[in-house]
């Protein structure tokens, strides 16, 4: 992995141009199907996963089987329940995106940082004190555009707070996963958290009496966008990425998800940011910039005091 002092090649440039450009369509995309948000999550998550199944029954059979009843049994587990966290995430951040404006849930689910800065502080890795202060600023902003949207309606509200229990979700997806993905690869990984994810939600669509079919062409469009976009192609490219510039740098820019996203609604869907929540935003994204900033220092600085002879 490079060091975040040397410059980035070309090529990891453009993987993270695609990456960024991929999952700021997810937004617009979700806003624009004319089918119901946890049948979209549904539809999103097993099509991946069923692309993912060659891999993961051909190349990666012998780690898949003792994932289920091998030495890899413990991974195993936090996979799945990181496909349940993934369940909850897109159960309330993609019905957020369809009640809502893309700009303000994308910013919100954005936090997701600052969530997994607070369970590391519950874990007994407390934030330094610039993670602290960025926690304080992404949570005035998310206050202030929510603040911004009680005037509008009830249901922009109810928007933004899916938003946030989304942000939180994807937090506590993130922390499973790191612990999963100590003993498995990013295939078989992500190939168990997206079939748990699937088969949660059709069974909560098929409680809900949630429609599966009858979608115009335009939905089943925005459907495979999804799934060809920022569900492969956008996480695959940042994996590329991670491996030739720093995490910090990827988490920075993946920040760069909400403009890109609230641009493609402005042009695509006519949607225009509300003024009022526009500071509220911006306020937010700095806050989340600091807490990854702050986190990589804390780390870097664990990592030196760690090498210094005793």
């Amino acid at each position: 992995m490079r060091s975040s002092g040397q410059p980035i090649a070309p090529l990891t440039v453009l993987a993270l141009a695609v990456a960024v450009c991929a999952v700021s369509s997810s937004a617009p995309l979700i806003a624009f199907a004319a089918a119901p948000a946890l049948a979209v999550a549904f539809w999103r998550n097993g099509l991946a996963s069923v692309a993912l199944t060659p891999v993961a029954l051909g190349p990666r059979r012998a780690e898949v089987r003792d994932t289920i009843r091998g030495s890899r049994r413990r991974a195993g587990m936090f996979a799945l329940l990181a496909g349940v966290a993934l369940a909850a995430h897109f159960g309330t951040w993609m019905p957020s995106v369809q009640l809502g404006t893309v700009a303000t849930s994308t910013a919100l689910v954005a936090t997701q940082p600052v969530w997994q800065g607070l369970i590391a502080a519950w874990q007994g890795r407390r934030p330094s004190a610039a993670g602290w202060v960025g926690i304080v600023l992404a949570v005035a902003g998310a206050a202030w555009a929510t603040g911004a949207d009680v005037g509008v309606s009830g249901q922009a509200v109810l928007a933004d707070a899916l938003a946030v229990l989304g942000a939180i979700f994807a937090a506590v997806y993130t922390a499973l996963g790191e612990q999963a993905r100590v003993a498995l690869s990013t295939t078989t990984y992500t190939w168990i958290c997206y079939g748990v994810c699937a088969v949660l939600l059709l069974v909560v669509c098929l409680a809900g009496g949630v429609d599966l079919t009858g979608y115009p062409p335009q939905a089943w469009a925005a459907i495979l966008g999804l799934v060809a976009g920022a569900q492969l192609l956008g996480h695959s490219m940042f994996n590329y990425a991670l491996q030739h510039t720093s995490a910090t740098t990827v988490s920075v820019l993946i920040l760069l998800e909400v403009p890109g996203a609230a641009l493609l609604a402005w042009l695509w869907l006519g949607q225009v940011p509300r003024p009022g929540t526009l500071p509220g935003l911006s306020l937010l994204l700095a806050g989340v910039a600091v807490v990854i900033i702050g986190a990589a220092r804390s780390t870097r600085a664990a990592r030196v005091r760690e090498s210094l002879p005793t």
